[in-house]
């Protein structure tokens, strides 16, 4: 089950089950509400990457975005990049009271997969809305997946709830 078919059975949101590529610095990009950044490794955002990313959050825009197996070298790395385009201490957790944990399901905790997790997530907000979610913890649902190529990151066990409820609670916002 996917968090597009899981959002449709649980909600009245339509979404398309599959993603689409969009990149950070084409105006593309704002016609879409949702959207997620993951991957591994180091990466720099141009200036215009930067430009566009604050313009699109800004305008109503929402990113979810997780660092992939738990990778410590693209974790690092978007955090350079938050601090760059929102300044110092821009990332702070994300509380258990907050809405997104009670969307769609009743977060209670966020579960760790396979190894230990942070336990936490954090967002950027701006103008009292959430309008960028992070985690360092892999949110790629290994649970669910038949042969997933997960390295044994710390993926949370419970992805699925969780990204769920981050994708209906960015739309209804």
């Amino acid at each position: 089950m996917t968090t597009s078919s899981t959002v449709q059975q649980k909600t009245s949101i339509s979404t398309s089950r599959r993603f689409r590529a969009v990149r950070l610095d084409n105006e593309e990009l704002f016609r879409f509400p949702f959207v997620v950044m993951t991957g591994e490794g180091d990466f720099v955002l141009t200036a215009r990457e930067r430009e566009n990313l604050k313009k699109y959050v800004q305008s109503g825009g929402f990113l979810l975005a997780s660092a992939g197996c738990s990778n410590a070298a693209w974790d690092a790395s978007f955090r350079r990049e938050m601090r760059t385009i929102f300044g110092e201490a821009v990332l702070k957790p994300v509380s258990m009271r907050h809405p997104v944990f009670s969307t769609v399901f009743n977060i209670k905790q966020l579960e760790a997969g396979k190894q230990a997790a942070k336990g936490h997530l954090e967002g950027v907000t701006l103008n009292d809305k959430l309008v960028i979610i992070y985690s360092a913890d892999g949110l790629n649902d290994s649970r669910h997946s038949k042969g997933c190529c997960c390295c044994g990151g710390s993926e949370l066990g419970n992805a699925l709830e969780i990204n769920a409820n981050i994708l209906a609670y960015a739309l209804l916002r």
